[in-house]
C-alpha cells in the first residue's frame, strides 16, 4: 500500500512511502520505469516487460554447463529425492529447461501451459516460440528445499555448429533471459573432461553484466588425483580468464556433488569445506532476495535511460522525407560515434551502454522514423526514482531483514551436516574432545606445566606480562593472542593459573593448526575445576 503525494512538485521533493519492498518495486516499475521502456521500444531490443510474478517469486538458481557435468545430479543431491522428468546419464540426457519448483503434489506442467500462468514468472518466455516451449517444463514436488528456492536445470551445452542450429531457438538468448531474473548462476565443469566448447563460450559471454551472480563448481573432483586436480583447477581458471573479462578471480568451488562414495578420498576435507561454503552462499539467497531485485531494477533503469538517449538521437538524425534508407545505413554504421557523443553529453559510463554489434544488428529491422524524440518527463521520473524512491526502499529492505526471522534454505542436503558428528568441523580444532569425558587439554598439560613453572608463578598464577613473553613465541598476531587470552582467563583476574595457561597453549595450538577460534569458550574446554557444579 502506498501514500501518493498530491502535486508533482511535492512528489519530486519527497519520496514515495512504501509498506513492503516487493509492492514498492512493482509500483515504481509500473509508474516510473515502464512508461520510458514502452516509449522507446526497450522490450524489443533488450528484455520483455516485468510482471508481478517477477517481483514476488522465490529466489531462483540457474544451473549451466556442458553435458554430463552433473547438473541434474547436483539438483538431486540438494533435494535428496528424484524430481519428475529427471534423467541422469553420461550422454546428453536433459534436453529441456526444467524449472524445479515447490508444489503440493508431484507433477509436470508443460511449457505452453506454464507461460499462461500469471503466478509463475515465465509468461514472457512465450516470445521464444514453440520450438522453445516444447523444450520447457516445470517439475513440481513437495520438498522443504523448494519452499525457499527454485532451481532451473538446463540442457547440456554441446559443441559443434550442427547442435546449435538444430535447437530451433536462440539458446544463449533464453539463458540471458533467465540470467536477468535469477539470484544465482552456477556454472558446472567436469574435472576430468575440461573443455569449453564454442557454444559454452557464447553462453558465458551472454551472461555478461551478471558476473556478480555467477559461481563456478568444479564437479566430479573425486575422480582425479590431487596433483591432477591442481592442474585442472589452474587450467579452468586460465580458460575462464580468457572468456570472463573481469579483473577479479571468479570463485570456484571444488567437490563431488552426488551421494556416491568418493572414488579418491584424499581431498575429503577440502570437498567438505568447499561444499559448506557453497551451501552457505545458496542459503543466503532468501535473505538477500529483496536486495537482488532492487539491484536488478536499478541496472534495468540505467540501461533503459541509455537506450532512450540512443533511440532519440537516431530519430533526431533521420530525414523526414528523402534519403531515409541511406541515412539509416549511415547511422547504424556510425553507432559507435553516437555512443561516444551520448557518453560525453550526459556523463554516462561506457559500461552502461548495450553491446554495439548486437544493437547494430537489431536496428537493421527497425523503422528509425517511427522512433520517439526525447521526452524529458519520462527521464525525470526515472531519475527521481533512482535518486529518491530507491533510497527509501533501501531503508525498508534493512527493516524487513531485521524483522523477519532468519530465512535460510532448509531440508535436503542442507540439513545433512548441521548437527551430530558429521557436522562440518565436528571434533576438530576447538571442537576436539567434545565427546570425551576427560578434559582434552589434560593430554598435553604436563608439557605446558613445565613451561608454566619457569615463568615464576606467584600464588599459583603467572602475570599477564610473564605469560605474554611465552605466548608471543607462537608468532601469532597480537589480535589473535588477545582473543586467546580472553578465552583462557576464565575468572577474568588478569592472571593465568596452571589450567588456564594450559588452555591458552591449547588454543594457540588450535590456531597454528589452521582452525578458527570460537567466539565463546565451548563447555568441553572449560577446566574441570572451573566448571559450575549443577545444583
Amino acid at each position: 500500500m502506498f501514500s501518493w503525494l498530491g502535486t508533482d512538485d511535492r512528489r519530486k521533493k519527497e519520496p514515495e512511502v512504501f509498506q513492503t519492498v516487493s509492492e514498492g518495486l512493482k509500483k515504481l516499475y509500473k509508474t516510473k520505469l515502464l512508461p520510458l521502456e514502452e516509449s522507446y521500444k526497450f522490450h524489443e531490443f533488450h528484455s520483455p516487460a516485468l510482471e508481478d510474478a517477477d517481483f514476488d517469486n522465490k529466489p531462483m538458481v540457474l544451473l549451466v554447463g556442458q553435458y554430463s557435468t552433473g547438473k541434474t545430479s547436483f539438483i538431486r543431491y540438494l533435494l535428496e529425492q528424484d524430481f519428475p522428468g529427471m534423467r541422469i546419464g553420461p550422454e546428453p540426457t536433459t534436453d529441456s529447461f526444467i524449472a524445479v519448483m515447490h508444489g503440493d503434489t508431484e507433477g509436470v506442467i508443460p511449457g505452453n501451459a506454464l507461460v499462461v500462468d500469471p503466478k509463475k514468472p515465465f509468461r514472457k518466455l512465450n516470445a521464444f516460440g514453440n520450438a522453445f516451449l516444447n523444450r520447457f517444463v516445470c517439475a513440481q514436488l513437495p520438498n522443504p528445499v523448494l519452499e525457499s528456492i527454485s532451481v532451473i536445470d538446463t540442457p547440456g551445452i554441446l559443441s559443434g555448429e550442427k547442435q546449435r542450429i538444430s535447437r530451433g531457438y536462440d539458446f544463449a538468448a533464453v539463458l540471458e533471459w533467465f540470467a536477468e531474473r535469477v539470484d544465482r548462476i552456477i556454472l558446472l565443469f567436469d574435472a576430468h573432461k575440461l573443455d569449453i566448447s564454442d557454444e559454452f563460450s557464447e553462453v558465458i559471454k551472454a551472461l555478461k553484466n551478471h558476473e556478480d551472480k555467477i559461481r563456478v563448481v568444479l564437479n566430479k573432483a573425486d575422480q582425479i588425483e590431487t596433483q591432477q586436480l591442481m592442474r585442472v583447477y589452474g587450467a579452468l581458471m586460465w580458460s575462464l580468464g580468457k572468456i570472463v573479462n573481469t579483473p577479479e578471480v571468479i570463485r570456484v568451488y571444488i567437490g563431488s556433488f552426488w551421494s556416491h562414495p568418493l572414488l579418491i578420498p584424499d581431498n575429503r576435507k577440502l570437498f567438505e569445506a568447499e561444499e559448506q561454503d557453497l551451501f552457505k552462499d545458496i542459503q543466503s539467497l532468501p535473505r538477500n532476495a529483496a536486495l537482488r531485485k532492487l539491484n536488478d531494477l536499478i541496472k534495468r533503469a540505467r540501461l533503459a535511460k541509455v537506450h532512450a538517449y540512443i533511440i532519440s538521437s537516431l530519430k533526431k538524425e533521420m530525414p523526414s522525407v528523402f534519403g531515409k534508407e541511406n541515412k539509416k545505413k549511415e547511422l547504424i554504421g556510425s553507432l559507435g560515434d553516437i555512443y561516444k557523443r551520448i557518453e560525453r553529453e550526459h556523463q554516462i559510463s561506457p559500461g552502461d551502454f548495450p553491446n554495439l554489434k548486437k544493437m547494430q544488428d537489431q536496428l537493421q529491422s527497425q523503422d528509425l522514423t517511427k522512433f520517439q524524440p526525447l521526452k524529458p518527463k519520462f527521464l525525470e521520473a526515472v531519475d527521481d526514482m533512482l535518486a529518491n524512491d530507491i533510497a527509501s526502499l533501501m531503508v525498508l529492505v534493512r527493516q524487513e531483514e531485521t524483522q523477519r526471522p532468519n530465512p535460510v534454505v532448509k531440508g535436503g542436503a542442507f540439513d545433512g551436516t548441521l548437527d551430530g558428528p558429521f557436522g562440518h568441523g565436528y571434533g576438530e580444532g576447538a571442537g576436539e574432545g567434545i565427546d570425551e569425558a576427560e578434559w582434552v587439554v589434560a593430554r598435553d598439560k604436563p608439557a605446558y606445566d613445565e613451561i608454566f613453572y619457569t615463568l615464576s608463578p606467584v600464588n599459583g598464577k603467572v602475570t599477564g606480562a610473564n605469560a605474554k613473553k611465552e605466548m608471543v613465541k607462537s608468532k601469532l598476531p597480537n589480535t589473535v593472542l588477545g582473543k586467546i587470552w580472553k578465552l583462557a582467563d576464565i575468572d577474568k583476574d588478569g592472571m593465568l593459573d596452571d589450567e588456564e595457561f594450559a588452555l591458552a597453549n591449547h588454543l594457540i595450538k588450535v590456531k597454528l593448526e589452521g582452525h578458527e577460534l570460537p567466539s565463546d569458550l565451548p563447555a568441553h574446554l572449560v577446566p574441570p575445576s572451573k566448571r559450575k557444579i549443577p545444583e
